[in-house]
């Protein structure tokens, strides 16, 4: 029986990725191996080349099917932790994640000299790089102000105060992106090619949780923060390696501009992301998917799902073992959307919590997940194509 599932499975993914009258189909767009020549502008024109020609890569992937990323993938996993080569979807798919996610905060702030995973942090980002995989990175940045951590939002002059300048907070968070600016610009390669980045600080500034948040800072002030942050790595510390992402949080059916909440400006933003924790909305998650795809053609600016999954891997309180093809190989099939991001597994080897979004090794659902490594759709990253030399038919200033 089970095998048979299996056969059904991979037919079903197989006519949803072919089939014209499929809702999640494209019908109208041109034929992927046909490129129309196409300009994209990045809030760098100073970028370099390699930054560029990954910035092109991005969009063009768009039209093949889409990156599948897991966060700390290559830095730890359910059952172990900085082992050099391990990776939980390697385990068990046989092939490394097509996206990289990792976290910069421990890199800037004041946990930047106590933190025993900054070494690894760099070793692993270089290792992807090698294999030709996306670096993305987050930012979890303990507030400056009251010294608490992201998720301290008891103070609501936090973003006032950064933007004072000469103020202490503003003199600390200087400092902050003093120390990303030295560790992105010494982010070399095996050839000494500085390593690019999408870079997505802030994210989630559509919820409350965070000192950036929707109940912390006002819009003025997020955009005016989002702005002082960009202009400060690029102008005046030279940062050349970001691909600067935004990612509002939408968990329930949208529209369109809900993924233009406290929007900084075209000239502001390069890549359009979205942390979905939708559950197991299908529906919600594929309309969305729609609206995002719509945006990104419109702006000329690629997009992705920068954070999604389900805690645990389950539905209604029980393992969902077709999570992957259900969930996300169908809903993404047709979608222009360049990755899809699944949030991290926590180290936990006594399996004492369910804090995982993506399978392990002797996982019930790896069976299936392996049904969404094969789908034609889904890029990881021994089927990415070179993203670090310029695309085809592609200009990018």
């Amino acid at each position: 029986m089970k095998s048979l599932y299996a056969i059904l499975v991979t037919i079903s993914l197989f006519f949803a990725g072919c089939s014209s009258s499929d809702e999640n189909t494209d019908s109208h767009g041109p034929d992927p191996e046909v490129q129309t020549s196409v300009t994209l502008q990045l809030t760098d024109a100073n970028a370099t080349a390699e930054t560029k020609a990954l910035y092109s890569n991005l969009w063009r992937i768009q039209e093949k099917g889409t990156m599948f990323g897991h966060h700390d993938d290559l830095l730890y996993g359910r059952n172990w932790i900085t082992v050099a080569g391990r990776s939980d979807i390697k385990d068990v798919c046989g092939d490394y994640p097509g996206v990289f996610s990792v976290d910069f905060a421990e890199i800037m702030d004041d946990r930047s000299m106590t933190s025993t995973l900054n070494s690894d942090r760099i070793r692993v980002i270089k290792e992807a790089r090698e294999r030709g995989e996306v670096i993305t990175a987050c930012c979890h940045l303990n507030n400056p102000l009251t010294g608490g951590d992201s998720w301290d939002n008891s103070n609501n002059t936090v973003a006032k105060e950064i933007l004072t300048e000469g103020s202490t907070t503003n003199i600390k968070f200087n400092s902050w992106l003093d120390k990303l600016a030295v560790f992105a610009n010494n982010l070399k390669d095996s050839n000494g090619k500085v390593i690019p980045v999408i870079f997505r600080p802030f994210h989630e500034h559509t919820q409350t949780w965070s000192w950036w948040g929707s109940s912390a800072i006002t819009q003025q002030e997020f955009i005016s923060l989002w702005k002082y942050t960009i202009d400060y790595l690029k102008n005046k510390k030279q940062v050349h390696s970001f691909i600067y992402a935004i990612s509002p949080q939408l968990d329930g059916q949208g529209t369109v501009e809900n993924f233009l909440f406290r929007w900084p400006g075209d000239d502001y933003v390069d890549f359009l992301g979205w942390d979905s924790y939708h559950g197991t909305n299908t529906a919600a998650f594929s309309t969305n998917l729609r609206n995002l795809a719509s945006l990104s053609q419109q702006k000329l600016k690629p997009c992705g799902v920068t954070e999604t999954g389900v805690e645990g891997i389950v539905k209604s309180g029980a393992p969902y073992d077709t999570y992957w093809t259900n969930e996300i190989s169908i809903p993404l099939t047709g979608k222009k959307v360049s990755m899809v991001v699944m949030w991290r597994n926590k180290y936990d080897p006594s399996h004492e919590g369910s804090h995982f979004y993506a399978p392990f090794e002797g996982h019930s659902s790896a069976a299936n997940f392996k049904l969404l490594y094969a789908s034609p759709n889904m890029i990881f990253s021994k089927k990415l194509p070179d993203m670090y030399t310029m695309a085809a038919n592609t200009t990018v200033k």
